[in-house]
């Protein structure tokens, strides 16, 4: 079943895909302590450096399993994209190291089904609104990463509540859903609210595994949901970036002008070029205080988790019948 790894996960959390931050020891740290761990296949600049790093992802997890027991699975996120020019090369990794999960984002997840499902694996579509949520459902995907406001990097616009409320109507599969969830309050949350599992990017930027430089990550600990401005001038798609690192690149928060001409979403030294200085963030940056290791990070997350949990559990016995 598609929701059978579920029961592997010491919390409903995924680690989400981060272009230029996501690698394989962020991937390998994130499943070993507990959660779903991600990364993005356009952060590999060729075929080559994908094949690589699936493999070094496989055979540390398998190594992980047998000194620990379980560990949570991996997913790759893939650009469906026509501008993608590499798919064809995503999809014969994916068929051949078969990740457990694979989200598809930027595109149509139809070019993923056959070989995902084809292998026994689950297919997540990233959604930021219900147009898209409609057309994944027809697809017949098995989960939605549901991107709400305050999500990090490309954001969406719906409230995370009043997403996962609206798909919950139109879809019965897994709904992931990620928009500002920094800590286990937030996880319980949406838990809650009806999602089955917590897209959480921004919490783990500054992650001691993230590939993320040594700026960036003290940039996201000092730094909090004031300091970001949401703007479509870099990559011409609505992103929520850290004003200090636009500044920094001698560029006016203020008066940011979107390009012209085609999306592209490719993972060329262009498309590179514009992340590498101009830092992404989601309005979860509040919680964060330290450069730290992601299972110390998880443990955090997992006794919030649990407080919440206990929290909502007497408020339940208490309450007036």
């Amino acid at each position: 079943m598609a929701d059978s790894f579920l029961s592997t996960l010491r919390l409903p959390v995924v680690a989400a895909p981060m272009f230029l931050v996501s690698g394989p020891e962020l991937v390998t740290a994130a499943c070993a302590a507990g959660v779903v761990g991600s990364f993005p296949t356009q952060n590999c600049r060729t075929a080559a450096d994908l094949d690589t790093w699936m493999g070094s992802i496989t055979d540390a997890l398998r190594a992980a399993a047998a000194t620990e027991g379980r560990v949570a699975p991996w997913a790759a996120n893939v650009i469906t994209h026509s501008s993608n020019a590499r798919l064809a090369d995503d999809l014969r990794l994916v068929a051949e190291y078969q990740p457990q999960i694979v989200i598809t984002a930027l595109g149509s997840p139809k070019p993923v089904m056959d070989i995902v499902k084809g292998y026994g694996g689950t297919v997540i579509a990233d959604v930021v609104n219900l147009r898209l949520a409609r057309k994944a459902a027809a697809a017949g995907v098995d989960g939605m990463a549901c991107v709400s406001a305050g999500a990090g990097g490309h954001t969406g616009h719906l409230s995370p509540f009043a997403f996962t409320s609206a798909v919950r109507e139109l879809f019965d599969g897994l709904i992931i859903i990620g928009g500002g969830i920094s800590d286990g309050h937030g996880v319980a949350g949406a838990v809650t609210a009806g999602a089955d599992l917590v897209y959480m990017g921004t919490r783990f930027l500054a992650a001691a595994e993230s590939m993320a430089v040594d700026g960036y990550k003290q940039m996201v600990v000092d730094h909090g949901p004031d300091d970001l401005v949401i703007s479509s001038a870099i990559t011409g798609t609505p992103a929520s970036w850290l004003k200090p690192s636009l500044v920094a690149c001698g560029l006016d928060p203020d008066n940011l002008i979107p390009p012209t001409g085609a999306k592209n979403y490719t993972a060329g030294a262009e498309s590179m070029k514009r992340w590498k200085d101009v830092w992404a963030a989601g309005q979860g940056l509040q919680p964060i205080h330290a450069i730290e290791p992601v299972r110390t990070i998880v443990e955090r997350i997992e006794e919030e988790y649990v407080a919440a949990l206990r929290r909502s559990s007497r408020m339940i016995t208490t309450a007036p019948r």
